[in-house]
């Protein structure tokens, strides 16, 4: 097991952040993760690291807060906790942030408390989130089990078994069970360039979704679009990989296009809370309606954290037949689910336009990409999902059948 759990820290600082000698590496990680966090630690400085740093967090002490202190101490986040995420960036810092999170543990505190703070946290650390979505810094977000992640993810299962179990399950998503997990992970990462320079290649301007869900719904593209996915490269120009494990595309779409109806195939767990059985419907971009048979009122925070939360800044394109879905397992944690299922994400976009590095907000605001504190995916693929990408010329060609790429 513990030459496993090092190979998965190997892969995070090789593959994920891809970690050059003489960089700084700050780890963020839950005092759950501890004895991995020394392991990704340990293969930070083999690898050359010239110093590593880790912030702290813990979910009991953090759900402590939340029950006990005022709204007003809540949002006011002090000014060394912002400094400690723009160290990361002023450093420009391999930046690896390790999940171990329990999927409901917010659900007994008022949802509007746990919003407006998220909201503060995610206003305070503005400066952190932008270079991370601008690829200004390289980082890589996963996950490893703690009890209540385990326990809801098996529920029948005793407390050592289940955990057992999900680590067992994260080693296959990581490609661990494979004897070249890093070499595995560049044919992956090859296979998605190839689809992206496909997606890329066919300068769609709209895709058409459809699905017996009730997904009926159409998306258009921003010229200059780029799909991306399996890794990325920073500024620097240096490849890495965002989330591990991956197995979507994706680009931004324009803004203010999206049109018709989409029913999540999945449930969303957003801060802390469960969302279930819930669609939208967009005109011309934004949410005009939406329903929830659970968490509407999660729903409801969501969507009203600012303007741009009511509009999509994600496409992401997941075969159903990948190795997350087929492992036939909800994970209750979105970094997992959402490489399971095509998805959209609501709030701010990544800026997958062709020189977007030289552009001001102003300027990616005017070709369409959204602007937001939040950036939330949610899922809607299903085993009979078509999508049909329409160019210029009103050509369609058909890229999804059945859940699954014909393109």
């Amino acid at each position: 097991m513990e030459q496993t759990l090092k190979r998965y820290a190997e892969l995070i600082i090789k593959v994920g952040v891809n970690l050059q000698k003489g960089e700084d590496l700050v780890i963020n990680a839950t005092t759950d993760s501890a004895f991995f966090t020394r392991f990704v630690a340990e293969k930070g400085y083999e690898a050359g690291a010239k110093s590593v740093t880790v912030l702290w967090s813990d979910e009991p002490l953090n759900k402590m807060k939340l029950q006990n202190e005022s709204l007003e101490t809540l949002t006011d986040f002090p000014e060394w906790l912002v400094k400690s995420r723009e160290y990361v960036v002023d450093k420009k810092a391999a930046y690896v942030a390790i999940l171990a999170e329990d999927p409901e543990i917010y659900k007994d505190i008022p949802p509007e408390k746990v919003a407006a703070v998220s909201r503060a946290r995610r206003q305070a650390y503005k400066r952190f989130y932008e270079a991370s979505m601008s690829n200004e810094i390289r980082w890589c977000l996963v996950a490893i089990p703690n009890l209540a992640w385990a326990k809801k993810v098996s529920p029948t299962l005793k407390d050592e078994e289940a955990v057992r179990y999900l680590w067992s399950l994260i080693f296959k998503t990581m490609r661990l069970d494979k004897p070249d997990s890093v070499k595995a992970w560049r044919d992956h990462q090859d296979r998605l360039k190839s689809l992206c320079k496909i997606m890329t290649n066919k300068k769609f301007e709209f895709l058409k979704y459809k699905n017996s869900l009730g997904t009926d719904f159409s998306i258009g593209l921003p010229k200059g679009y780029y799909f991306t996915g399996g890794c990325e490269t920073g500024r620097d120009g240096i490849e890495f990989s965002a989330n591990m494990p991956t197995e979507e595309i994706f680009t931004a779409p324009d803004r203010k296009t999206a049109n018709g109806k989409v029913v999540a195939s999945m449930p969303l767990f957003y801060n802390g809370n469960r969302i279930e059985d819930f669609y939208f419907v967009f005109k011309d971009g934004k949410v005009v309606e939406y329903d929830a048979k659970i968490g509407k009122n999660i729903l409801k925070e969501l969507l009203d954290t600012d303007e741009g939360a009511k509009y999509l800044g994600e496409v992401a394109l997941v075969e159903y037949n990948s190795p997350i879905q087929n492992l036939k397992t909800l994970f209750y944690n979105t970094l997992f689910d959402e490489n399971a299922s095509c998805h959209l994400a609501l709030g701010k976009a990544y800026p997958c336009i062709a020189g977007s590095e030289n552009m001001t907000k102003e300027e990616l605001s005017s070709l369409g990409l959204n602007e937001s504190l939040e950036h939330v995916d949610f899922m809607l693929g299903t085993p009979d999902l078509s999508i049909i990408g329409i160019d210029k010329a009103g050509n369609e060609t058909i890229i999804f059948k059945d859940g699954n790429f014909v393109i």
